[in-house]
Formats: C-alpha cells, sequence, structure tokens
C-alpha cells in the first residue's frame, strides 16, 4: 500500500443506478496521469481510488482526469490521502440532503409556487441577497395553515439517495452530523431525525395561532450563520480543518464548503460548484462516502 505522506488520492465515482465505471475505464484513467499509481476498487461499477505518489498536484491530476473521462457520467474527486477521514460533517437540506425546495413546496398550497421558486433559484445563484430574499418569500406564506407541513413531509419530500447511508455510515464510525439549513426548524427536525443527525439547525417560522404570520424570526440562518455554525462545531469537538466535510448547493453554503476540509458543491448551481474544492454532478450522496475510503460493504443504512 502507498504511503499516505506526499500520496493523493483520486476517487472515480458513477451513480449506483449507471454503473459504468469499468475496469477499463479505470485503466484508462490511470495511464492519463503518467505517474506510479496504484488502484482500489470501493464498489465494483460506481466507485475507484488512484493513488497518486510523488511531486503530482491536485489541480493537475483533476484536470489530467477530466480530459481522459471527457463525456463519460464520472465524478472526480482529488485530495490528499492521509485527511480523507472525516469527524465533521454539516449538510444543507433543500435540494441537498432532500430533493425539494421546502419553500416551494409551501408556495405551491397559496398558488404562488412559481413566484416564489424564482426567487429561490436567483437566491441559490447568489443572484440576489439570501436573508431579504427569505423575508420576501416568506411575507408571501401570511395565513397559510401550519398543518400543511405534514402533509408537505408526507407527500411531497423525497430524501436524496445515499443520504441515509452517508450519514449513518459515518456516525457509526464516530462522526457528528449537523444538518444546517436556511429553510425552517418545522422541516429540518423531522428531516433531521429521519436520515439520523445529530442535531439541526435552521430558521423558525413566527406563528400567528395554527397560521403562519408571514415573518421569520431574527437573525436569519443563512451563509455567515452556516460558517459559523462549522467553526463553533469544530471548535467544540476540538477538531483539525482537515476533519472537517460539508455539502451543499447553493450561494449561501459556500462560505461553508470553503472553510471545511472537503466541500463537496452536490448537483449545484454553476458558480457553487466552480468554487468548490469538489462537486458531485452524476452520483448520489454515497459518492461523499466513496471520497472518504469506505467501500460499499462499510456502509450502514438501517
Amino acid at each position: 500500500m502507498a504511503s499516505s505522506q506526499n500520496s493523493l488520492v483520486a476517487t472515480l465515482i458513477a451513480a449506483p443506478s449507471r454503473p459504468v465505471l469499468t475496469d477499463e475505464i479505470v485503466a484508462m484513467a490511470a495511464t492519463s496521469l503518467g505517474h506510479e499509481t496504484e488502484r482500489s476498487v470501493l464498489a465494483r461499477g460506481i466507485a475507484a481510488d488512484l493513488i497518486v505518489t510523488g511531486a503530482a498536484q491536485p489541480k493537475s491530476v483533476e484536470a489530467a482526469l477530466r480530459k481522459a473521462l471527457a463525456g463519460q457520467p464520472i465524478d472526480i474527486v482529488v485530495q490528499p490521502l492521509g485527511s480523507r477521514r472525516k469527524r465533521l460533517f454539516l449538510a444543507d437540506m433543500d435540494s441537498t440532503m432532500i430533493g425539494q425546495e421546502c419553500i416551494d413546496e409551501l408556495a405551491d398550497y397559496v398558488g404562488l409556487k412559481r413566484e416564489v421558486s424564482e426567487i429561490t433559484e436567483r437566491a441559490m445563484r447568489g443572484e440576489i441577497a439570501f436573508e431579504p430574499a427569505l423575508r420576501e418569500r416568506v411575507a408571501l406564506l401570511r395565513n397559510l395553515p401550519v398543518n400543511v407541513v405534514d402533509e408537505i413531509i408526507e407527500k411531497r419530500i423525497t430524501l436524496t439517495p445515499g443520504g441515509l447511508a452517508l450519514v449513518r455510515t459515518m456516525r457509526a464510525n464516530g462522526a457528528y452530523a449537523c444538518l444546517v439549513s436556511g429553510g425552517f426548524t418545522l422541516f429540518t427536525g423531522p428531516v433531521a431525525a429521519k436520515i439520523g443527525f445529530n442535531e439541526h439547525r435552521s430558521n423558525h417560522l413566527i406563528l400567528d395561532g395554527e397560521k403562519l404570520a408571514g415573518q421569520v424570526e431574527e437573525p436569519i440562518l443563512g451563509r455567515e450563520a452556516k460558517l459559523a455554525t462549522l467553526v463553533e462545531l469544530r471548535a467544540r469537538f476540538g477538531l483539525a480543518p482537515h476533519e472537517t466535510m460539508a455539502v451543499g448547493d447553493g450561494a449561501n453554503d459556500l462560505a461553508m464548503l470553503e472553510e471545511a476540509g472537503l466541500g463537496v458543491a452536490f448537483h449545484a448551481k454553476p458558480a457553487v460548484a466552480a468554487a468548490a474544492h469538489a462537486r458531485i454532478d452524476h452520483a448520489d450522496l454515497s459518492a461523499l462516502l466513496y471520497v472518504q475510503g469506505y467501500r460499499a460493504d462499510e456502509f450502514v443504512d438501517s
């Protein structure tokens, strides 16, 4: 086995629903690097490691692999081999751990999904500031009965594939997991419990009896609060920066992703994917286990 000191690991990952990572593709990827490499299959057809020894630079390794695998639905994550296992995990919720934007689903109940989703999309792309955009969208929900939340969770919210295994496997191996969202506690509470997070942090909707008041408690949890949560939890557990990982898809996740030892843009907006340490465009959330070196037979999903 190659020494972890000064070695890089390039993890190649395909979607489990489309296991296209053949031995031939792995061999072609290894050859493209022009360095001595050691290959390790993490899941047949789905994930493999290429360990690169010597003085290679992560960006040059990634560029060579992206050129060699151009057109293939395969994600590529390159990082130092010795610091890949993480002990703190922070995750965004909407369009990351779940497949929906909860505020858009609430808006659908008052016939405003199109208007609200347009604001959501602009905020996630970073075109408008998150906090005023959230206040504007929440105001449109005034007088919506709060009990629709239970119905939305039951009938409309779907967990992103791989998320259960990701959180439960990391926790089984001693990591701490926090769901941190610009969404609302009415959703993050049930979602965090269902997936298995240690804790959740998000915004509180103000109620007027059994209806939404059209307001959100201040201060709003947005970009800076997500970053502050990472810094706080890292200090609480006495962790080094490289022991942390964060995942998200929107502009309000960027500060958190940049501060994490490994910040992963998951099926993200272009600007977010370009700025993050790593990007997952094809695979599901189990990719975040493979990039830590877990093999498929080590996954915990129940």
